[in-house]
């Protein structure tokens, strides 16, 4: 169905707000939504998927039409994007728009820098051309393509198989993923909130490759874990399944905010392993009571989120030079305290959801030069233990132009037992 004059309209109101980038993209739009009650769920649900393809495309709409303007870059949007003809566009434009319609259409981006033809900002184009080479195209073009739906099951509740097939009953269109044993993919986004096995706890939303992550901490029944950066928690409620509710496991934050979200999902989960602890600051005196006894220390840092702009495309335009540097910072020191708590012979996983070598490799390999007590441990190898028909070398490193996941890495570290 074609959009409405009213609802470009809505989208350029929205864009205004949305290209200031103060906020995040997703909090904007719930904000937006808020305000404005009488938005039906369509509506809605054009306005996301219209507005999140604009921001992904930014720099060649912009490019295409000359224009920085929410309305002329909704009217960019109509010509290169919406898989509309001009037929179906000449009523939804105004008359004196027209030429700056047909021009968008057909401007040569293939003569435009890499920038805008890649759409990205000048200053990330270099480090990325330097890792991924010719490949660097082929990884845009699937970043800039929506992501999949993908669900982990609760296996405290029941199996994927049995989790899969009830799926597949009830009329969704779900696949089980090539290489997480706990993940379900659907090829489309259907509302989950009221869906008895999600309401039972039984089915979590989380990427594929995000649930590899936390497979790779090893962490098993009866075992001391800690969850040193867990957020709303989405990876501390796979560890506690994975450790099959035994053991203890920690979910440590700096944001008391964050771990208030995972409450109604802990609840849930049927999970009582789960100790939610605030913490100051990563040197915060709980870290340094607890240091030397645990088994598994995963380390999901803060990063710039450039493997995910599949679903948050507003963070390659939000970050800068400067607050990758700043986060590098954090990221050396925040793995310098977690490694504090891991005990002799215990493994800890440094990971993030970031496509840059100065976030991922070059913070490891700092680390093991300052701590001769680590050994990194071959990824390949914990992939091969599990089953995973996958091998990313001694780090993992997920793309989604090659594994269908968000961008992750992770490596892992022993300490001398």
């Amino acid at each position: 169905m074609a959009p409405a004059s009213a609802q470009l309209s809505e989208l350029a109101i929205l864009l205004k707000s949305l290209l200031t980038f103060s906020y995040p993209a997703d909090r904007v739009l719930s904000q937006h939504f808020r305000n404005h009650p009488d938005i039906g769920r369509r509506d809605r649900a054009f306005l996301a998927e219209a507005a999140y393809a604009i921001l992904r495309h930014l720099r060649s709409l912009e490019t295409a039409i000359g224009s920085q303007h929410p309305r002329d870059l909704v009217i960019a949007w109509l010509a290169r994007l919406s898989g509309l003809n001009l037929r179906e566009c000449e009523g939804l434009v105004h008359t004196n728009e027209l030429d700056r319609y047909k021009a968008a259409k057909a401007y040569p981006l293939q003569d435009s820098a890499t920038a805008i033809r890649l759409d990205l900002p000048e200053w990330l184009v270099a480090p990325l051309a330097m890792q991924y080479g010719e490949r660097l195209p082929a990884l845009m073009q699937a970043m800039n393509a929506p992501a999949s739906l993908d669900l982990r099951v609760n296996t405290l509740k029941l199996s994927r198989d049995k989790a899969l097939a009830q799926m597949l009953t009830d009329g969704f269109s779900a696949t089980a993923t090539p290489y997480s044993p706990l993940g379900i993919r659907l090829s489309n986004k259907p509302p989950l909130s009221q869906y008895p096995l999600f309401q039972d706890g039984a089915l979590e939303v989380q990427d594929e490759g995000s649930q590899l992550l936390t497979l790779l901490t090893g962490a098993h029944r009866g075992e001391m874990v800690c969850d040193f950066c867990a957020g709303a928690g989405g990876k501390t409620l796979a560890l506690g399944a994975q450790m099959h509710n035994s053991g203890r496991l920690y979910a440590f934050d700096v944001s008391e905010k964050r771990l208030a979200r995972m409450k109604p999902r802990l609840a849930r989960s049927g999970l009582s392993n789960v100790h939610p602890q605030v913490l100051a600051h990563e040197n915060d005196s709980k870290v340094k009571r607890l240091a030397g006894k645990f088994d598994r220390v995963l380390v999901d840092a803060p990063c710039s989120g450039l493997g995910t702009l599949r679903r948050n495309p507003d963070l390659k335009w939000r970050q800068t030079a400067n607050s990758i540097a700043e986060l590098t910072v954090k990221q050396a020191t925040i793995l310098n305290s977690a490694a504090r708590l891991v005990k002799a012979g215990g493994h800890l996983v440094y990971a993030t959801c970031s496509l840059l070598e100065s976030e991922n490799q070059a913070i490891v390999s700092a680390f093991l030069a300052a701590h001769p007590g680590f050994a990194l441990q071959p990824v390949n190898e914990a992939l091969g233990r599990l089953g995973a028909s996958l091998d990313t070398g001694a780090y993992l490193t997920l793309t989604p132009d090659q594994h269908g996941t968000d961008g992750f890495f992770a490596a892992i570290m022993q300490r001398t037992p």
